[in-house]
C-alpha cells in the first residue's frame, strides 16, 4: 500500500511511501465473526488473513458466544530476527 505524504515527489508533488515497509513487527486485527462454532471461526480467520495477503499469522484469541466468535489475529510483517523491511533501503523523510 502506498500512502500520499503530501511531500515533494511524484506527478502532483506528493511523495509516496510503502506503509507496510514501515511496520516494525506485526499488525493486530480484532473483530467479531459470524460462525457456528469455534472451529468454523478458526477457518474463517485463516481465510480472512489469506484474502488480505497475510501468510504469516497467529490466531491469538478466539471465544465463541452466541452467533459468532470474537477473534484477535496477529499478522507478522517482521518476526524477531527476520530481515527487517525498514532496514532494507526504505525511504528517508526530508
Amino acid at each position: 500500500m502506498l500512502i500520499d505524504t503530501g511531500k515533494n515527489s511524484g506527478a502532483r508533488g506528493e511523495k509516496k511511501l510503502d506503509a507496510k515497509a514501515r511496520v516494525v513487527d506485526a499488525l493486530d486485527i480484532e473483530t467479531f465473526l459470524i460462525c457456528e462454532n469455534e472451529e468454523e471461526g478458526r477457518r474463517i480467520s485463516a481465510g480472512l488473513m489469506e484474502s488480505m495477503g497475510c501468510s504469516d499469522f497467529d490466531l491469538v484469541y478466539i471465544q465463541h458466544e452466541g452467533i459468532g466468535a470474537r477473534v484477535r489475529i496477529r499478522a507478522y510483517v517482521n518476526r524477531p530476527g527476520d530481515r527487517y523491511t525498514w532496514l532494507e533501503g526504505g525511504e528517508k523523510d526530508e
